[in-house]
């Protein structure tokens, strides 16, 4: 009966910091949204710290154009990090664009492409159209029109007015069979993911 106890208050425990925990990531939130960025800071950094991705990505973001703290593109991309190695979508598309222009971490189209098809893969449409415009340009992968026009497509069936651009462009390169192969793999990458 002791243990049953015992476990019931560590269950509950754990249950009020998570409430607690996601109490204070809302305050944070409001705190950003009314422009109180000191609040904001209180509230993501010790979330950020004990590895809470949403905070993270929070506290990269205050960094990274400096509400409430200096900016520090290197400091931003910290916390970019740790929230994207975490899945955090937001974090990724930011870290990929950060490895893109080279800001606050060394240029390196590489680094760009995994981290925005890591983003794309779940489903953003930004992070598919600079995968596409990569793939277009054959920056950090080689060049691939099929590619390029399969992520391309994938953003624009999001409403994505960029990636109609780009589709525009990209046609142009592409012969009808390349275009039908296209088509063909955005098919298949959207039933996987139903």
């Amino acid at each position: 009966m002791r243990r049953i106890a015992a476990t019931l208050t560590v269950v509950g425990a754990l249950l009020y910091s998570a409430g607690s925990a996601w109490a204070d990531f809302d305050d944070g939130v409001e705190a950003y949204n009314r422009g109180d960025y000191a609040t904001a800071l209180q509230e993501f950094r010790p979330l950020a710290e004990q590895g809470d991705a949403k905070a993270q990505f929070n506290l990269g973001f205050m960094y990274d154009n400096g509400k409430g703290v200096p900016e520090n593109d290197a400091e931003a991309a910290k916390w970019h990090r740790k929230a994207a190695e975490q899945g955090d979508v937001m974090a990724q598309y930011s870290l990929g664009g950060m490895y893109f222009r080279g800001e606050g971490i060394a240029k390196n189209f590489t680094e760009a492409v995994k981290w925005f098809r890591k983003a794309a893969e779940q489903g953003d449409a930004y992070a598919q159209v600079n995968l596409g415009f990569m793939y277009g340009t054959g920056e950090g992968v080689p060049t691939n029109y099929v590619k390029a026009y399969m992520w391309y497509s994938l953003a624009k069936a999001q409403g994505n007015d960029d990636a109609a651009k780009g589709l525009y462009i990209i046609e142009k390169e592409m012969s009808t069979d390349q275009i039908t192969k296209a088509q063909v793999l955005a098919t298949e990458w959207r039933e996987k993911r139903n």
